[in-house]
Parts: structure tokens; C-alpha cells; sequence
């Protein structure tokens, strides 16, 4: 593995924020990374989905893709509720482009970053360009991962553990979105990274979560989001 571009992955207790408090977040950093349970919620009401929303929904085929589609853009649009102060969930849209990037219609200026692994959904709210993954750890074997990864990136050798590869496979992932480019443009090219800025952090040591920015000196905040009592 390339040590020169990668760090190691850092382990991070996440602290719990409540939906009160992402005014000041906001504030005070330049992008929000929150972790969202699934299991938090059971079924949703559909009533906040605008039209281009509830015909992408209508194409999703399993109850696990619904649940975690409506789940994310009404958790997304509660929190967007509290940042643009004044709207409401009803008047706030999302939409994807041709690369699969969450867009927020009419406010360009906010970066949309969504992953999903499991059970938990992990919402990214930026005002700069960001790009944001997480995987489970040990949810892919290694040889399924690996066939899918640029050899010189990767260098699978006798030390090159599966924390390595599924870190590898993340910030591949995490540069996609950054660069708002189809999810496998980059896998079969050896991975550069001396041009951005990127961190790996293991939380509660079951997940990987990679972040790509332009520059280290963006704030992040990395929080789990309170379960939202009315949804």
C-alpha cells in the first residue's frame, strides 16, 4: 500500500447532537458529517417528497431502499430546515444529477454528500466541495474488493490488511463524490491524493468513514444525529 498518500485510519468516539443545536454547527464549521440509525425510525410519511423525489422512490424495489431513501431526504430536510432558517421540509427540494450527487434545488452554494452502509445513513451538509464514504467493516470479502482496485494503488502484498484495503476502497469512493465522477471512473487508476486533503477514522470499531476535501483547513464536525421525535 502507497503510505505516502494514505494516513491511518484514526479511532473516533462520536458524540450525539440534537437537531436544536446544527445552528450553531453550522456556524462554527464548514462541513457536517452526521450519522444517522436507520433503526430509529420505522415508517415514514412520504407527504414532504416533491414530485422528482416520489418518482425516484416509486423506481426503488425493496422495502430496505425505500425505508433508507425517505428516511435520508426527511432527516436531510429537517436539518436543512434548521440552516436555512424561515423554510420549511415543504419547501425544500432535493435532486440527483447524471453522477448520482445529491443537489439541494435553488441553493447551489450547499454541498450534498449522502453514503449509506447497513443500517446507518450518513448525511453531509458542506459549504465546500466534499466527498464522504462509509462502509462496514468486513462487509466485503477481500478478493471482491480487490478486483475493483488499480493494482499500484492497492499493492497487495503480505501487509496490506483488510482495515487497508476497505480504507482504500472508502477514500475511492469518498474522491468520486468529490470529484463528481461516475463511482467506478476511478478504480482501475492508481488513486492520487497529494492534490487534496483526506482523513480515514474508525468509529466504534465497526465502520470506516473517509472524508476529501480540497484543503485541511475546512472545520468538519463528525456527530450522531439524535433520533428526530416526529418523523
Amino acid at each position: 500500500m502507497q503510505t505516502k498518500n494514505l494516513q491511518v485510519a484514526s479511532s473516533i468516539t462520536l458524540e450525539h447532537t440534537l437537531l436544536e443545536n446544527i445552528p450553531d454547527l453550522w456556524e462554527q464549521n464548514d462541513i457536517l458529517i452526521f450519522l444517522v440509525d436507520l433503526d430509529d425510525y420505522g415508517t415514514l410519511s412520504t407527504e414532504y417528497l416533491d414530485e422528482i423525489e416520489t418518482e425516484y422512490l416509486e423506481r426503488l424495489k425493496t422495502g430496505y431502499f425505500r425505508k433508507r431513501y425517505i428516511t435520508s431526504r426527511m432527516v436531510l430536510k429537517c436539518i436543512l430546515c434548521r440552516i436555512l432558517k424561515g423554510q420549511s421540509a415543504s419547501d425544500i427540494a432535493t435532486y440527483k444529477d447524471e453522477y448520482g450527487k445529491v443537489h439541494v434545488s435553488s441553493h447551489e452554494e450547499l454541498h450534498i454528500c449522502i453514503s449509506y452502509t447497513e443500517n446507518i445513513v450518513t448525511l453531509v451538509i458542506s459549504k465546500v466541495e466534499v466527498g464522504v464514504d462509509v462502509e462496514l467493516r468486513k462487509k466485503r470479502a477481500l478478493s471482491n474488493i480487490s478486483k475493483y482496485l488499480h493494482k499500484k494503488t492497492l499493492q497487495i502484498d503480505k501487509s496490506a490488511n483488510e482495515l487497508d484495503i476497505l480504507t482504500t476502497w472508502t477514500l475511492n469512493e469518498a474522491y468520486c463524490k468529490f470529484s463528481n465522477e461516475n463511482i467506478f471512473s476511478s478504480f482501475h487508476r492508481e488513486l492520487d491524493l497529494n492534490n487534496v486533503f483526506h482523513s480515514s477514522h474508525i468509529i466504534d470499531n465497526k465502520y470506516i468513514l473517509s472524508i476529501i476535501t480540497d484543503d485541511d483547513r475546512h472545520a468538519i464536525n463528525i456527530s450522531r444525529l439524535q433520533k428526530i421525535a416526529y418523523l
